[in-house]
């Protein structure tokens, strides 16, 4: 999957996808093939971290 680089458009494909599609990141992670490494990296450099018990960044 193409992955967005501006961190604001990114965030907002993830988190409408974890909420839509996927309980939780390791689903989306491994159903899309994106390395969750380099998607968390990314969205923590923006002041973006993962919440799990919310299945979504904030």
């Amino acid at each position: 999957m193409y992955l967005p680089s501006d961190p604001n458009i990114l965030l907002s494909v993830i988190n409408t996808k974890l909420r839509d599609e996927y309980s939780s990141l390791d689903d989306l992670c491994d159903s899309l093939d994106i390395e969750k490494d380099r998607l968390t990296d990314d969205l923590k450099s923006a002041g973006y971290k993962y919440n799990e018990a919310l299945n979504q960044f904030v």
